[in-house]
């Protein structure tokens, strides 16, 4: 087959070298020129496991190639799979316009007999009554009779998303049985996984919605739980793992909050269009409400924060991918310039360019100077055996990821975790598998 992926970001390109590996032509469309020329030159973004090697085999065997004219690709492809994000703004409002820019330019090289799969996250319904008018009004072309239009939600995590690819069923719904049908068979031919069909898009959609709510409320519970440990003097990650021993048990794991493409944005998509939402929307408030509690705790141990030096380790949304949509890093930093803190950012994965870039003051490791604090963010690998104890003036560590081997640091520094107390191991150390206790930096 000839598939056109458009939107070539952290699970597009691996979908397309995905593809690529089955023996099919794959053409990339994205509109950032050096995303394709990246491509184009058989590179591929560094931390995701496995896909520089699989992107420079596609490319050197004449099977990937990459462009920014979406329409001509499109009107190359039997199959046109759209992985271009959708998100929302600061008041929760799901905006369209890259998606929608997207889809005239895929409705103006639709060809007839193409099948069109959406696995861009959406809300329930927008694939029918959304896209496919658009898709019908750019190319003259009806849907379930011109072209075949279906929806299938991407399930993986970057970093891992080949894994996650042979590892979790594809779910897949259509407008209309054949377009499900259609859809079904094209997963067989380029995944190894099982492919789940469902009655149709909407179930398909919501079943997404579903999978990242439920993440957000549980997440929110573990929060909660922890700052009851924290006010009942009990560690709430021994109650976690020993309750979690229990098979009807799943409590995921407290945090400073959750960033990322998904779990602060999914949640709304739902919420949005129903009043039947009130636990999802109560999430969204307990999880995004996390890094003030933090900043809360620091205040309470150093007082006034005015011209405290605090550093904040990993502004990447999570540990060990360079990627910061909706980091929480960015909502600390506004809470402690707030309350009139120095803050400083360091991140393994960015350069001090890249951190500058964004606003943010550099924080040098290998010369930090004279430091109050120090709130972990984003616990990675590079983080592990850091010695903080070496930094001058230190007197509070925050341990946004319960991440921290504390015995690792002196007597005179206070440690403070979520949900946190005495001396008790960390289950989830850095590093470790979180598939079964899933982190609050999703």
């Amino acid at each position: 087959m000839r598939i056109a992926v458009v939107g070539l970001g952290h699970i597009g390109l691996p979908l397309a070298a995905q593809y690529a590996s089955k023996g099919h032509r794959v053409l990339g469309c994205d509109i950032n020129p050096l995303v394709v020329e990246m491509v184009n030159q058989g590179a591929a973004y560094p931390e995701e496991a496995g896909l520089a090697e699989q992107v420079q085999r596609a490319v050197v065997a004449g099977l990937l190639t990459a462009e920014t004219t979406t329409s001509h690709a499109v009107g190359e492809a039997d199959v046109v799979v759209v992985i271009v994000p959708l998100m929302v703004d600061r008041d929760h409002q799901i905006d369209y316009r890259a998606i929608e820019s997207a889809t005239h330019d895929i409705a103006a090289g639709l060809r007839p007999g193409t099948l069109v799969i959406y696995e861009t996250t959406l809300p329930v319904g927008d694939t029918r009554r959304r896209f496919g008018p658009l898709l019908e009004e750019g190319s003259g072309l009806r849907a379930g009779q011109g072209f075949s239009l279906a929806f299938s939600p991407e399930r993986v995590y970057v970093g891992r998303v080949f894994e996650d690819l042979r590892r979790y069923p594809k779910v897949v719904g259509g407008t209309d049985d054949a377009s499900t049908d259609r859809a079904a068979a094209f997963y067989r031919s380029v995944l190894d996984a099982e492919v789940l069909p469902v009655a149709n898009a909407e179930t398909a959609e919501f079943t997404k919605l579903a999978e990242t709510t439920y993440r957000d409320v549980n997440i929110a519970l573990a929060n909660e739980f922890a700052r009851f440990a924290d006010q009942s003097g009990v560690d709430a990650l021994q109650a976690i793992d020993a309750a979690n021993t229990q098979p009807f048990s799943h409590i995921h794991r407290p945090g400073v909050g959750v960033g990322g493409h998904c779990i602060p944005v999914y949640p709304y998509f739902y919420a949005n269009r129903t009043e039947h939402a009130e636990i999802a929307r109560m999430a969204r408030r307990i999880n995004d409400g996390m890094a003030e509690y933090a900043v809360e705790r620091l205040e309470n141990e150093l007082g006034d924060l005015r011209t405290r030096r605090v550093a904040i380790l990993g502004y990447a949304y999570r540990e060990n991918v360079k990627e910061d949509s909706f980091t929480v890093a960015a909502r600390l930093v506004r809470l402690l310039e707030q309350r009139r803190a120095h803050v400083l950012v360091h991140d393994s994965l960015y350069s001090k360019e890249e951190l500058l870039e964004r606003h943010l003051e550099p924080y040098d490791l290998a010369d930090p100077g004279w430091t109050d604090a120090v709130v972990l963010q984003a616990a990675h690998q590079d983080y592990r055996d850091l010695d903080l104890g070496r930094i001058a003036g230190l007197r509070v560590v925050v341990d946004g990821r319960n991440s921290i081997d504390r015995s690792m640091l002196p007597a005179s520094v206070r440690y403070i975790g979520i949900g946190r107390i005495g001396s008790v191991p960390v289950a989830a150390s850095i590093g470790a598998d979180r598939d079964q206790t899933v982190s609050a930096n999703a």
